[in-house]
Order: C-alpha cells, then structure tokens, then sequence
C-alpha cells in the first residue's frame, strides 16, 4: 500500500509490514519513549511539535489526562451524540482518552470496549482504568480488520485517528459495520488528503503528523465508507493542517512552496458520521 495515497497495491506485504512500524511506533509512545507527529530526524524542535487536539479535551467529562498521549486528530465523541445506557466500541483506543469519555456519557448503565492492537497501549489503559474504578470499560487486543468482538454489539463506534494507519480500510469499515446494531452509527476522526503532496514533501509531511501516513483521497475515503454499505455520511466537522516552512522547507524550495501553496493541496483532518441502516 502506497503509505501517503492510501492505495492496497500488494497488501499482505506491505500491510503487515505498516502494522509492525505502526506497533513500534505506538508501543514506544506509550512506554514513554518517542511521539507520534515529531520525532527523530524530523528536523522539528520540540516547540514546534505538532498537536492537534489536546487542549479541547481538558474540560470534557471524563478526561484522563494521563491517557491523552496527543495522538488524536478530532473530538469524535462530540459528534457521536452518546446517550446513557448505549455499548461504545472505541477502535484504536490507545491509553484510553476517548474510551473514557465515552464511558463517563453512558453511564454505569452503558459500557465502553476499547480496541488495540498495541500490547503496551492496552496494558496502559488497562492500568489507568483500574486506577479509576471504571467497572463500564474494558481494553481488549486486537485489529480493527479483524476483531474480537461478536456481531451487533455496539450503538455506537468511535475512532480517533487510527482508520488512516489501517492497511485495508476497506475491512476496517466492513468490520465496524458488522459490530453496529442496525441502525448503530459511527463517530470518526481521521486525516485525510484533498490534491497530491509532492513526493519529496511526502516523508516530512509524515514526521511532522505522524498521522498522515496512509491517508488517503477525501472522496475515496468516503466511497470506502459507502461501500461498506453505510448510509447518512456526512462530514461533520473539518480543519486543515497546516504545514509551516519550516517543514516545507526541509523538502521543498523557495518556488516549489509557493507553488504548494497555490496549488490547493491540504491535509484534513475530518470527522464523519454515518449509520448502518435499520434493516
């Protein structure tokens, strides 16, 4: 899979091999050691590192600060309306951030199950969870192309920045449309792209928002949902990522960035609603 276009061009291959960076990757972040959108070689200083989210997130119901890692790209549990009593599954959950959250919407009555394919990212959540007494969550390894949870379960699904790094989005969105009830919706946060990056920007595009690799095309992200066989998409919420010179800059020249500029091409980060029809 082309990491930047989102293309399944020899997918077991490339797609296996996606997942062992992004395992690594994520495991050091949450044994503490490295970062999602600046790292080494990036050529970005720590007072430069990117962050999208993190600030929105400290008045929220819930919040566990010491499961936000910075690694979100959205609010997708502002746009997911929870009601108390409903199931959540939160793919890609991480340390927890959103899966708390959404555990403190629905209530003692509801239940919250975190999906992750990290070992140390789910040991985490699990640790911080038990630290808080939440008997409504519960952290449980696995893919989100496969998972381990049984037909119709959810109300509601929720994922923050993770569908992007999955190989096949395709079974991603399959996937999260057998775990709905009928009529189950979802709430996604994700990166996608809207016109081409220059190749040479492509790799400091990616260390600057880590998220970007295998983002793909806006349109065919959501033909990808469609497909699946959702109904009622619908971007609910938007904003461009900007690349400061400093990143273009390390890839491009003075005319190139101009260029860039002028050309249209941005990275989004969207979040989407959409629904599995009642029937």
């Amino acid at each position: 899979m082309n990491e930047f276009t989102g293309q399944e061009d020899n997918l077991d291959e490339d797609g296996n091999r996606v997942k062992e960076t992004v395992r690594a990757r994520y495991g050091g972040i949450a044994s503490g050691i490295g970062s999602c959108c600046a790292g080494p070689g990036s050529g970005t200083s720590p007072d430069e590192a990117f962050s999208m989210v993190t600030e929105l997130y400290s008045p929220i119901k819930g919040y566990e600060p010491d499961a936000d890692l910075g690694l979100g790209c959205g609010l997708p549990t502002r746009y997911a309306h929870l009601q108390t009593g409903e199931t959540v599954i939160d793919l890609g959950s991480g340390a927890g951030n959103d899966a708390f959250v959404a555990a403190a919407e629905v209530g003692a009555e509801g239940r919250v199950i975190g999906l992750d394919m990290t070992p140390e990212m789910v040991d985490r959540a699990r640790a911080l969870a038990t630290r808080r007494g939440a008997a409504n969550i519960e952290f449980v390894l696995g893919e989100v192309e496969s998972m381990p949870i049984a037909d119709e379960v959810a109300d509601c699904v929720l994922s923050n920045c993770v569908l992007n790094l999955v190989p096949n989005k395709a079974a991603a969105f399959r996937e999260t449309f057998r775990v709905l009830k009928r009529g189950g919706r979802f709430a996604v946060s994700d990166i996608v792209l809207e016109g081409e990056l220059p190749p040479q920007l492509r790799h400091s595009a990616e260390m600057y928002v880590g998220c970007v690799a295998g983002a793909m095309q806006r349109e065919a992200y959501l033909s990808v949902i469609r497909a699946a066989g959702f109904v009622e998409i619908r971007v609910a919420a938007e904003s461009t990522i900007h690349l400061p010179d400093s990143v273009l800059s390390s890839a491009l020249s003075r005319d190139e960035i101009d260029r860039f500029r002028s050309s249209g091409a941005r990275i989004v980060s969207v979040t989407v609603n959409a629904s599995r029809p009642p029937e």
